[in-house]
């Protein structure tokens, strides 16, 4: 087993490192359990971590892959250029080529969401199932609700904030919760540490910026989004969270009108730490009904 950073609980994350060498950078990613493909994908600030749960329920029967974006988690972290979360979506697409990847289901939250489902739209063959947990895939560049929080934490006064006090990860994060003491001081360290510098958290400064800054990205998404219709679709939603709301889960379920859709109460956006029990359940169950 490749060495691991000595911050890392190997009993919360007892998987094998695997890597990925991309023109931007190093790549991180868990591959783990036989069977159907599972590819999970992340957003900010979590990393392959974030999914840990899932797998270890998942990997008896498929084969989960769940990468790091570069910039986070066990990933390299280029501090140069900002990466866009287009780059982010060729970078999963040139690793799920390179794996070989076919009748793949695809779990997607956050920026994940985007990032993931681009797969789905660009190589619709390749993709065989979606699970979409509180995440968004249209431009939001009309609504004031993200503009305001892209503009200031993608802004002069967010960078300062997350280069010097990492507060996307310290404080944006417990706040997302919906209820707080379920972020533990362990789990919440294992966010903390791989953007441990100012130099790290270039890209975690980069995706609140792009949620604006990537709208015409965005457009040319939603405005394909037919092809999704085609596939089985599962919505776990967090019925808690500030960032993505039931406004934003009607705009799913008016898009997907065939989705089945369990709603969480009481449970924020990071649903996959927050329930992981009910979480793993309904993907279990979905998966099973093939």
């Amino acid at each position: 087993m490749t060495t691991r950073p000595d911050w890392l609980d190997l009993q919360a994350y007892p998987f094998e490192a695997h890597h990925l060498d991309l023109p931007g950078g190093r790549m991180h990613y868990l591959d783990e359990g036989q069977g159907p493909p599972v590819v999970m994908v992340h957003g900010n600030p979590t990393w392959s971590y974030l999914y840990r749960h899932l797998i270890q329920r998942l990997a008896p029967r498929y084969r989960c892959i769940a990468p790091d974006h570069l910039g986070f988690g066990l990933s390299e972290k280029p501090s140069g250029r900002p990466i866009r979360p287009q780059e982010h979506a060729q970078n999963l697409q040139v690793l799920i080529d390179s794996l070989g990847l076919e009748g793949i289901t695809l779990v997607v939250q956050d920026w994940g969401g985007p990032i993931g489902l681009s797969s789905a739209i660009e190589r619709p063959e390749r993709v065989a199932r979606l699970v979409i947990l509180n995440t968004w895939l249209w431009p939001v560049d009309d609504d004031w609700y993200y503009r305001l929080f892209s503009g200031f934490m993608g802004g002069p006064v967010g960078e300062l904030l997350i280069r010097r006090l990492n507060l996307f990860a310290r404080v944006v994060m417990p706040m997302a919760y919906g209820d707080g003491k379920r972020l533990t001081p362990e789990i919440h360290r294992h966010y903390l540490r791989p953007l441990g510098s100012p130099e790290e958290r270039l890209q975690c400064l980069t995706f609140p910026r792009e949620i604006i800054g990537s709208t015409g990205w965005l457009r040319s998404l939603w405005n394909r989004r037919e092809v999704l219709r085609e596939k089985p679709v599962l919505i776990v939603w967090g019925m808690k969270d500030i960032g993505f709301r039931e406004k934003e889960l009607a705009v799913w379920t008016g898009a997907l009108p065939g989705a089945e859709v369990v709603r969480l109460t009481g449970v924020g956006h990071y649903l996959q730490e927050e329930a992981p029990g009910e979480l793993g359940e309904a993907v279990e169950r979905f998966l099973s009904a093939g």
